[in-house]
């Protein structure tokens, strides 16, 4: 016997309703997706409140859909309730331009691989003319005076946006003078360093070697324990002070 067709819309109410699951897996499908079972006169209908968020609705509807198409069910989704029909989120950015200019400088810090990289990165934020910092201090700043123009008995409001933009203003004195420190992060790691230097230098590496060596150790006991007459094998790595004979 051929399946029923099950639809899936949103009404004038806001609620999203599921229409034709008449038999009880389709029914079992949709309450475990998520939607209200109601039997009335109207017969077994299946709805999601008007109270839940849309990115909800869309979601469990969408979920049902997948679920009943996988039961061999025939769902008449509507787009506006499929979630692979919707705009990605970079389309969501698209009202947030300067948001999605944010996130484009943030991606630009965390891959630059010197400082001199990293500087012009947030150079980007602390052009003392053009960077967003500036900017957003500038519309904080006139948010604030329109606010005053629109409506007088809005100064606090008004006030709530000028002391945002005087927070924006210490954040760029604190920065100021960073650019030249910025150029100077790069560089290898002092751990690199120093084996860079060890390697280019056999007797540093020599002594450094000594230095940690047990054997040597048990030496500079023994040379405390009985005195200077025990031979110093470590001689070339730390010379004698004693510019005369022993005694």
């Amino acid at each position: 016997m051929p399946t029923p067709s099950i639809t899936i819309s949103s009404e004038f109410s806001g609620s999203v309703v599921a229409r034709g699951a008449a038999d009880d897996l389709s029914a079992r499908l949709l309450k475990h997706a998520g939607f209200q079972q109601i039997e009335d006169w109207h017969g077994r209908r299946h709805r999601l409140p008007t109270t839940m968020p849309v990115a909800d609705q869309v979601a469990i509807a969408s979920h049902a859909a997948e679920m009943l198409r996988a039961a061999r069910y025939d769902v008449d989704l509507v787009p506006s309730l499929d979630e692979a029909r919707m705009s990605t989120p970079a389309n969501l950015l698209e009202s947030y331009a300067a948001g999605a200019a944010l996130l484009q400088i943030t991606d630009e810090i965390r891959s630059a691989e010197n400082g001199e990289g990293l500087r012009r990165a947030v150079d980007q934020l602390l052009h003392p003319e053009h960077g967003a910092l500036e900017r957003v201090r500038e519309a904080l700043e006139a948010a604030g005076e329109h606010i005053s123009d629109l409506d007088d008995e809005a100064y606090r409001l008004a006030d709530r946006f000028g002391f945002a933009a005087d927070f924006v203003c210490s954040a760029q004195s604190e920065l100021v003078d960073s650019e030249d420190e910025l150029r100077r992060v790069s560089g290898p790691s002092r751990s690199e360093a120093e084996s860079a230097t060890r390697s280019s230098n056999p007797s540093a590496s020599r002594s450094a070697a000594l230095a940690i060596s047990p054997a040597a150790a048990k030496v500079d006991v023994a040379t405390v324990a009985f005195g200077s007459d025990v031979a110093e094998p470590r001689s070339s790595a730390r010379p004698s002070h004693l510019s005369g004979p022993r005694r």
